[in-house]
């Protein structure tokens, strides 16, 4: 096996009443969306930087800045796609992720198992490879108060 190159990735925005939600990729129907340039998706958002991250290709922010018209609005899932098509042009294939979700709402439990074969599909990985947690920071710290949603992810390429 070659060098293993591992990447950290955390992106975070703030709730939007106005947008719809979406988080890895999917669409969670009934809750406030997110502020963003694109659609908000932090769960994409953070495996599109540890992506970026383990391939030492910079950060979201360098491939899809806010002053680029082409990125309002994109689906997160495409962002992370795109920045799949990166890495893999720099040499780089993912191997493995982890991702943590942390907010107060939406459950991410009952749709688990579907975030994780989206992401995973983004990916070009198995889902045996592709994690998907969540946290509730029981009304402390970041998010805790319900204003936003989080998330953190670790990304290997092998």
């Amino acid at each position: 096996m070659g060098d293993q190159l591992i990447g950290l990735g955390f992106d975070v925005h703030p709730r939007d009443h106005s947008r719809k939600l979406f988080l890895g990729g999917l669409r969670f129907d009934g809750e406030p969306g997110l502020r963003g340039h694109s659609d908000g998706d932090a769960v994409c958002h953070a495996l599109a930087d540890a992506l970026l991250g383990a391939a030492g290709l910079g950060d979201i922010g360098q491939h899809f800045p806010e002053t680029d018209p082409r990125v309002v609005g994109m689906e997160g899932i495409e962002l992370l796609s795109r920045t799949v098509a990166k890495v893999r042009v720099a040499g780089c294939a993912p191997f493995s992720a982890d991702v943590t979700v942390i907010a107060e709402r939406p459950s991410i439990e009952p749709r688990r198992d579907e975030m994780r074969t989206r992401l995973a599909a983004a990916l070009g990985i198995s889902i045996e490879r592709m994690s998907v947690k969540a946290s509730r920071p029981e009304g402390l710290g970041l998010s805790g108060d319900g204003a936003g949603c989080l998330a953190l992810a670790v990304l290997t390429h092998g």
